[in-house]
């Protein structure tokens, strides 16, 4: 398998894990996550009521471990399918890296270990911690995740090397990526182009409407839970639960505005691998309808959690998995492309 596939397959496959691990951290962790920090805050304004530092420094430490907890996971989403869209853009610009076939296979295969350790790596923080570590500031886990991600930036400093290399002498290098001006890579391309579009026209509404108007919001909660721990009044437990769904708000708003965009930014990447996904025409379409359909379902019923609860979650996951299974489908089509390649190579040999 040559660079350019290996980057596809891995790019792919990379989206898709990283997906997958989202949904279920929604699903199982996020939420329980969020109630137990919401419940760690009202026990340490209690302790602040009580006048117990002992208590108060416990209850911290403890909200700190769950912060680390919804972070790294979070983290690791985020990771590892942009890793994948990385992946995908060095597929695109593999005929322009003027190197040797085997070199570019070897920065391919170094670029995409980088991109499965790094989000194993951070996953293990939370649990890893600095046991067995040789410094008391930084444990195995995050060693993991930092020489993965240096991995990766090797990777990619080879690969700028080699566009330096192509652009000073414009040497003969392998044939770009097929032409496809296909129906599925033109309603990726544009699909993408209106998810990206629709993305940025409402993170421009929510910082001019929403993100001012919350951040005095929750600079107001502060200060009146504050307050009212050291008064020793009921109204601190009204500030938490305000505190918990302003940072509800909050959390459903962003995800809704980045998810869109980086679903966009998917579509248009997918639209130029079309040639390569080795499948009759009417499974083309189906995965990419089913790709672009699942694109707009989860950012808008991330939307509508605070209003729907979790019957909006749920259809927000199912949406994610519209996507997952696009993208494997469409994996199963780079497969074939590849078995088809090397049948024809061993005929021809």
């Amino acid at each position: 398998m040559r660079a350019q596939r290996l980057l596809v397959f891995g790019g792919i496959a990379l989206i898709a894990g990283g997906m997958l691990f989202g949904d279920i951290f929604a699903v199982f962790v996020l939420h329980q996550n969020g109630g137990e920090t919401g419940a760690a805050l009202l026990a340490a304004t209690k302790a602040v009521a009580a006048q117990n530092p002992a208590a108060v420094k416990e209850t911290f430490a403890r909200i700190g471990g769950l912060l680390e907890d919804r972070g790294t996971k979070v983290d690791t989403h985020v990771h590892m399918a942009d890793a994948g869209y990385l992946a995908l853009l060095l597929a695109l610009v593999q005929p322009y890296v003027a190197f040797s076939p085997g070199r570019k296979k070897f920065l391919a295969k170094l670029f995409l270990v980088g991109g499965v350790l790094l989000p194993i790596g951070i996953f293990l923080i939370h649990y890893v911690g600095l046991a067995y570590s040789p410094s008391s500031v930084i444990g195995w886990a995050s060693i993991l995740a930092d020489s993965a991600g240096a991995l990766m930036i090797v990777a990619l400093f080879g690969e700028a090397w080699g566009l330096l290399n192509y652009f000073r002498s414009r040497p003969a290098v392998e044939s770009e990526l097929p032409q496809d001006r296909s129906w599925e890579s033109r309603v990726l391309l544009s699909g993408g182009t209106v998810l990206v579009l629709l993305g940025f026209l409402y993170g421009a509404w929510y910082a001019g409407v929403n993100l001012y108007e919350q951040e005095a919001r929750e600079a107001k909660i502060f200060s009146t839970m504050l307050d009212s721990a050291v008064a020793n009044s009921s109204a601190a437990a009204e500030s938490v639960n305000a505190y918990g769904m302003l940072a509800a708000e909050k959390a459903v708003e962003i995800a809704a505005h980045s998810h869109i965009i980086e679903f966009g930014l998917l579509a248009i990447l997918l639209s130029f691998i079309q040639p390569y996904v080795f499948l009759r025409d009417v499974w083309k379409r189906r995965w990419v309808m089913l790709l672009l359909a699942g694109s707009v379902i989860l950012p808008i019923f991330v939307l509508l959690e605070l209003r729907f609860g979790l019957i909006a979650g749920g259809i927000a996951d199912i949406g994610g998995v519209m996507v997952i299974v696009a993208l494997v489908g469409m994996l199963v089509g780079i497969l074939r492309y590849s078995g088809s390649l090397d049948v024809r190579a061993g005929g021809l040999s």
